[in-house]
C-alpha cells in the first residue's frame, strides 16, 4: 500500500508572472529537502529519489525557468542568468512557506543554491552538493561563512 504522503505530485505556482512547476511529496510538516537539478535536466531527474526521501522530508524539486515543465519566456523576455534564477526559486520556497530547508544542488542548480544559502544561512539546514560548480562571483569564504563542511 502506497502511503499518500510519499506520493509525488505535479504542481505549479505563478512566480513573478511565471508558471513555475515542481514536484513535491512527503509531509509539509518533516524536514524539508529542496533538489534543484542540473543542466540539460529537470526535476525529472529526481523521479526516483523524491519518493525515497518522502517518508521522511517533505521534497520539493523545481523545474527551472527555461527547463521542464516551467515557463520558457524568450530571452527579450526574461533574462536566463543565475541571479534571476535564484530570484524565481526564493520566491517559490517563500510562496510554499518553507522557512527552513536543506539544499541538494547539482551542477546548474548549484550556483542558484549558493546563492539562496549565501543570503539565507539561517535558513538552510544542510547543503549536498553532488558535482555542483560555483560561478567566479561568489567565493568560498563568504558562502560558507555560516556553515561548517564535514
Amino acid at each position: 500500500m502506497t502511503d499518500s504522503k510519499s506520493v509525488v505530485q505535479h504542481r505549479t505556482a505563478t512566480v513573478n508572472g511565471r508558471k513555475v512547476f515542481y514536484r513535491e511529496a512527503g509531509d509539509p510538516a518533516a524536514p524539508a529537502v529542496v533538489l534543484l537539478h542540473g543542466f540539460p535536466a529537470s526535476s525529472h531527474m529526481f523521479r526516483n529519489l523524491i519518493p525515497e526521501l518522502a517518508d521522511r522530508y517533505h521534497v520539493i524539486a523545481p523545474d527551472h525557468m527555461g527547463y521542464g515543465f516551467s515557463d520558457a519566456p524568450p530571452v527579450d523576455e526574461f533574462e536566463y542568468s543565475f541571479e534571476n534564477l535564484t530570484t524565481i526559486t526564493l520566491e517559490l520556497l517563500d510562496q510554499l512557506g518553507l522557512q527552513k530547508f536543506a539544499l541538494y544542488i547539482q551542477d546548474y542548480g548549484a550556483p542558484i543554491g549558493l546563492r539562496i544559502a549565501s543570503r539565507n544561512p539561517d535558513r538552510v539546514t544542510a547543503l549536498l552538493v553532488q558535482s555542483g560548480s560555483n560561478s567566479q562571483d561568489l567565493w568560498m569564504k563568504d558562502l560558507l561563512g555560516g556553515f561548517r563542511l564535514v
